[in-house]
């Protein structure tokens, strides 16, 4: 599995253009459209959880709500808020029995110019990363993005499946 050092550059210019233009990506992906495909890890029904496209660290994950909202104080009740963060939390447990990071990064990211649908990464940092590479630094696409394959996604969706379904 690539580590942070294989990371190969992003056309940052060019996802800037396609999330401020096009449909959300979380919505045409739950939506089954063509292009927007990404590695399911959980459903719920209320709630998804899939590997994200542009990884910056292995077992990058995104939880969602199935719902298209935008703030993610605003647009839920306490109840769903607090539903949605109990994902989180097993997701990321998952994540984090398979890959055994040294720390879990949890934060929801977004603009209501791109990228507005709710999400949560889940993002875990390797052992071994030095401290001026960790934080902020692991997590932007401006340092690069890991070249993964179809099958690398597939191989680590499934182990991370296998923990979702016994827990």
């Amino acid at each position: 599995m690539a580590g942070l050092d294989d990371r190969v550059p992003m056309d940052l210019a060019a996802y800037e253009r396609r999330v401020r233009s096009e449909r959300c990506f979380i919505c045409a992906f739950l939506d089954g459209e063509p292009g927007s495909e990404h590695e399911w890890l959980y459903d719920d029904g209320a709630h998804v959880a899939f590997l994200g496209r542009y990884p910056t660290l292995a077992g990058h994950t995104l939880v969602v709500p199935r719902r298209h909202v935008e703030d993610v104080v605003r647009d839920f009740t306490p109840e769903e808020y607090l539903s949605l963060q109990a994902v989180v939390h097993r997701v990321a447990r998952a994540v984090g029995e398979v890959l055994r990071p040294e720390r879990t990064y949890l934060l929801s990211l977004g603009s209501m110019q791109g990228n507005a649908h709710v999400h949560w990464h889940v993002a875990p940092l390797p052992p071994g990363v030095p401290y001026e590479r960790q934080q902020f630094h692991a997590l932007m696409t401006e340092h690069g993005v890991l070249p993964w394959t179809p099958q690398q996604f597939a191989e680590l969706g499934a182990r991370i499946r296998a923990v979702l379904a016994h827990g």
